[in-house]
């Protein structure tokens, strides 16, 4: 897997970043949901790079110009609901793109520390031999990402998988490596070093659901 991490090199994704582990400004949840959004932006430009071009003629008022443009199937997909703002910057960027949403969830069976994901919910468009986006705004343990893509796997074979992720952990990131194609591609915004008890990134920001829409039962 080749990961891209994006926090290496300084940019305006800095104040991006800042802002939503900011646990006073964070409080607002439009500015969290729109800096996500905007996150999302950044690092589909980052990734647009990487994608195949093939040129078209254009005609303006005045001539004609070869362009070089995107030559590829997207398809983007989600892990609801704290997906939603970072698909919403990807699809600003890539709005010609096929969507696909998923459910996965953290199921704590006696309320503890321990938990498996579950999956209940998969709505897409075909995927054979298309590009294939993940975008989940957190990467904890990794165990969500591995899941979803076990799920995904049922229903046709992409030719090339993107994952999208605002933060990370290490064990994270090293978890999904394992598990997804070596030519798979993580563009991340940053990576933390550790979780805590309960395999949430620290210091990481939080839960992003949570902060985009409102606690959950």
């Amino acid at each position: 897997m080749i990961v891209h991490h994006l926090l290496k090199k300084k940019s305006v994704l800095n104040t991006f970043i800042k802002e939503i582990r900011d646990q006073n400004i964070q409080k607002d949840s439009m500015r969290f949901r729109r800096n996500i959004e905007r996150i999302g932006e950044i690092l589909s430009y980052e990734l647009s790079k990487e994608l195949s071009y093939s040129e078209e003629k254009i005609f303006t008022v005045l001539g004609e110009k070869n362009l070089k443009v995107i030559h590829n199937d997207l398809v983007i997909c989600s892990i609801l609901r704290a997906g939603l703002p970072l698909h919403q910057g990807i699809l600003n960027y890539f709005d010609t793109a096929e969507n696909a949403f998923i459910s996965a969830y953290r199921h704590h069976s006696k309320n503890n520390t321990t938990f498996e994901i579950k999956v209940e919910y998969f709505a897409t468009p075909a995927l054979d031999g298309k590009t294939l986006i993940i975008a989940d705004p957190m990467l904890a343990t990794g165990k969500s990402m591995v899941t979803v893509y076990e799920a995904i796997k049922k229903f046709g074979t992409p030719k090339k998988i993107h994952i999208i992720s605002v933060i990370g952990s290490e064990l994270g990131v090293n978890y999904i490596k394992k598990h997804f194609p070596k030519s798979t591609e993580l563009w991340i915004a940053d990576i933390d070093p550790t979780l805590n008890e309960k395999g949430y990134i620290v210091p990481g920001l939080g839960d992003a659901g949570d902060l985009s829409y409102g606690p959950k039962l």
